[in-house]
């Protein structure tokens, strides 16, 4: 509807000029119709009127069409075809506006209806619950905002307390991740002793099983000698054996009969030895204090011209004797069944004499290798019994 009315003046300005602008003419310069004739104008002025009239209104339609195109959105001029779609389109926005305004008018009327009902005290009464409704909403309103502070102060609170639970938290898992090394490394530490208790007690079985008397003290022979710790002990006519060989096994031998009546508990009688390797000496304690080279060094002594044979050798291998002897005796309390292969007595083991005054190379050999033998047996027997006590 504004569209057309904005036409429709365009329009009328185009088309009526002469309501807006005047001109005048003087009368002279008014010729008749008859007098162009007369003069010899090739047409008249009639004709020419019409023509400029005719092409006046194409200009106008033109001009026309051009605002029409501007104002709308329709390019003018139209066929006849568009024409009636866009009346058509025109017609149907048209009755879709009157029923707009048909229910503007239904929803007016009905509202100046209910306003026509109400009455001013009834409104007086509503606004009244308004305002203390209002006032409630206000209250409440308060109420909120004081709970909201509240609340902002809590939740700033709880914030602070959470941030450091946060820290108590990261240095909880950061103790907790030592604690976890330290438990891995006890685990290790444990698992390595586990292997060290696993390996020593295999060593301690194999040490246990292991004589280390036997070890320490081999005792062996060497075609007729006797030997201990590869020393030979004896000599022969056509084998001769240095002293100190034979003053260092005769000291092995009296070192390993002292060590095993120490750990037996075992005390001798009459006698106390003194193992000092290739110069041990046996000491008598009881009757006639004497001590005892059991090292050979000078055989025989010479004095006031005349030559002795010097006893202190064959009473130190006596009495060696007789400590093997006690020794025997001692086994054979513990055990029945143990006995020395070569019986001692007195000076004679295996009835060969240990003396070697009056005596040739080869029995003094012989009673010597029958010696290391029962020693080897009291070694024996030591080594059981010892064994039996450590289990």
């Amino acid at each position: 509807e504004n569209v057309n009315n904005a036409i429709l003046e365009r329009t009328n300005r185009v088309l009526f000029p002469i309501n807006e602008s005047f001109v005048f003419l003087p009368k002279a310069s008014l010729v008749s119709p008859t007098s162009n004739s007369s003069v010899g104008f090739p047409y008249s002025i009639s004709e020419d009127q019409n023509r400029g009239s005719f092409s006046h209104r194409l200009r106008v339609t033109n001009k026309l069409f051009e605002i029409m195109s501007n104002v709308s959105e329709i390019n003018h001029p139209l066929c006849k075809d568009c024409s009636d779609e866009l009346t058509e389109r025109l017609d149907k926005k048209l009755a879709d506006s009157q029923k707009e305004k048909d229910m503007y008018e239904k929803y007016y009327k009905e509202l100046e209806q209910e306003m026509s009902q109400l009455d001013e005290k009834s409104l007086e009464l509503e606004l009244k619950d308004l305002e203390i409704k209002e006032q409630q909403s206000l209250t409440v309103l308060e109420e909120l905002k004081t709970e909201k502070e509240l609340l902002g102060k809590e939740v700033e609170e709880l914030t602070k307390e959470l941030e450091e639970l946060n820290e108590q938290g990261t240095s909880f898992w950061i103790e907790a991740n030592a604690l976890e090394s330290n438990v891995y490394e006890c685990h290790e530490e444990q698992d390595s002793l586990n292997l060290r208790f696993d390996y020593a007690s295999r060593l301690y079985d194999k040490l246990r099983k292991t004589n280390v008397y036997n070890d320490a003290f081999r005792i062996w022979h060497d075609g007729a000698f006797g030997t201990i710790n590869g020393f030979r002990i004896g000599r022969l006519p056509n084998q001769t054996v240095e002293w100190s060989e034979i003053n260092a096994g005769l000291g092995q031998a009296l070192l390993l009969l002292d060590t095993l009546a120490n750990r037996l508990r075992f005390s001798f009688k009459t006698y106390r030895l003194h193992p000092l390797g290739s110069f041990s000496r046996i000491e008598k304690v009881d009757g006639d204090k004497a001590s005892y080279e059991l090292y050979i060094k000078d055989l025989y002594l010479k004095f006031g011209g005349q030559t002795f044979w010097k006893k202190g050798v064959d009473n130190a291998l006596i009495a060696f004797l007789d400590c093997l002897q006690q020794m025997g005796d001692y086994a054979e309390q513990k055990d029945p069944k143990f006995k020395l292969p070569y019986k001692i007595v007195k000076d004679k083991i295996g009835e060969t004499s240990i003396k070697m005054a009056f005596s040739n190379d080869e029995a003094w050999t012989k009673a010597l290798k029958y010696t290391l033998i029962d020693l080897k047996w009291i070694l024996a027997f030591s080594c059981n019994v010892l064994s039996g006590i450590n289990e």
